[in-house]
C-alpha cells in the first residue's frame, strides 16, 4: 500500500509541476522535496497542494504551521494523506 501511494505521489509531483526530465525513479521517497532534494519552491508547493486536493480530496490551509512537515518528503506526504483519507 505505502509503495503504491509513494509512486502515486511521485507521479503527481511530476505531472502537476511538469517535471518532464524527471522520472518516478529519480525521486527518493525520504529525500527533501524543497531546497536540497528536488529543489521545489513555494509556487511548487501551491501547485502540489492543489493537485493533492484534486486527487485525494484533502485541503491544506496555507497558514498551517505543519505544512512544512507534511511537504518535507514523499514519505511525509504519504503519511499525511493516509491519516486524512
Amino acid at each position: 500500500m505505502d509503495e503504491t501511494l509513494h509512486t502515486e505521489i511521485k507521479q503527481l509531483i511530476i505531472d502537476s509541476l511538469n517535471l518532464e526530465d524527471i522520472s518516478v525513479d529519480d525521486i527518493e521517497t525520504e529525500a527533501p522535496l524543497f531546497v536540497d532534494g528536488l529543489g521545489l519552491d513555494s509556487i511548487d508547493a501551491l501547485e502540489l497542494g492543489m493537485a493533492i486536493k484534486q486527487k485525494y480530496g484533502i485541503s491544506l490551509t496555507s497558514d498551517n504551521e505543519d505544512n512544512k512537515k507534511y511537504f518535507y518528503s514523499v514519505k511525509t506526504l504519504a503519511d499525511f494523506i493516509k491519516a486524512n483519507k
